[in-house]
């Protein structure tokens, strides 16, 4: 289950990342999206 909520995260964080450098994230004002994911990648990466 544990393998499965790191995958489920880090798909959302790459979605997140490809939908900034499309800059559809700028078009809708969401980029706060972006600082969100960016703060939380630093505690799941010393989870793992």
């Amino acid at each position: 289950m544990n393998d499965m909520l790191f995958g489920l995260f880090y798909l959302f964080a790459i979605t997140v990342l490809v939908l900034h450098f499309t800059g559809w994230l700028a078009d809708r004002n969401m980029e706060w999206l972006v600082f969100i994911v960016a703060a939380l990648v630093f505690p799941v990466v010393l989870f793992l």
